[in-house]
């Protein structure tokens, strides 16, 4: 008589290791911080270098025939150029701050954007600073321009806007996760400002000193 023989199955246990915590990867949160910079700091320029260009041209009428005027983004609004200021250093501060700092600062620097963008495309068809400039070199109020023409200047400024609203959205998603300003100067919890530098050795030619290190249950020698 034979007996039938059971050849048990080997099977290795599985150790039941989850999924890592959920963490952006360090390479995006690198790629979103370099981008944020450029972005940043490329809109701000933009801004800035837009506003000191032309933005409408015209002429006004004169008996003695027409006198051409020019304005530029300043003379037209004052907005691109304060926000382009304020969303550097915002965009400065993002890396001075933490939590809920960063995400304040960060709305700062997107909003500065949207600011800066709405400004520039009313500024667009806006031509009453240009009627002004027009009517002080005539002498008389309510001079009429004629032949206005528009430069593409405006829409420079406006995707200056745009770029520091995309650098002030990438801080709001990804800033958590950017590094700060060295912190080695930060007060520690117990009220000092680290770090601290370590107590001079005594001078052995003094008696004093070595009176004081033996109070202080500190070997003097060493």
């Amino acid at each position: 008589m034979s007996a039938a023989s059971q050849t048990p199955t080997d099977t290795a246990p599985q150790g039941d290791s989850g999924p890592p915590p959920a963490r952006p990867p360090a390479r995006r949160a690198h790629r979103s911080l370099a981008l944020a910079l450029l972005a940043g700091a490329a809109g701000a320029a933009l801004a800035l270098l837009a506003s000191g260009r032309t933005w409408a041209e015209g002429s006004a009428v004169l008996a003695q025939g027409e006198l051409p005027r020019t304005v530029t983004g300043a003379d037209v609004t004052g907005v691109p150029g304060a926000l382009a200021v304020v969303g550097l250093a915002a965009l400065v501060a993002v890396f001075a701050v933490r939590r809920a700092g960063r995400i304040a600062v960060a709305a700062l620097l997107a909003l500065s954007g949207v600011g800066i963008a709405v400004a520039a495309v009313l500024g667009n068809s806006d031509t009453s600073a240009l009627r002004e400039k027009a009517a002080t070199a005539v002498g008389l109020t309510g001079t009429d321009v004629h032949h206005v023409t528009h430069t593409g200047w405006p829409w420079v400024a406006a995707a200056g806007g745009l770029l520091l609203l995309i650098a002030g959205l990438l801080a709001l998603v990804y800033g958590r996760h950017w590094p700060a300003m060295s912190g080695k100067y930060e007060r520690t919890p117990g009220g000092g400002r680290g770090p601290r530098r370590a107590p001079a050795p005594p001078d052995l030619d003094r008696p004093e000193e070595i009176w004081k290190s033996l109070d202080r249950g500190e070997d003097p020698t060493r």
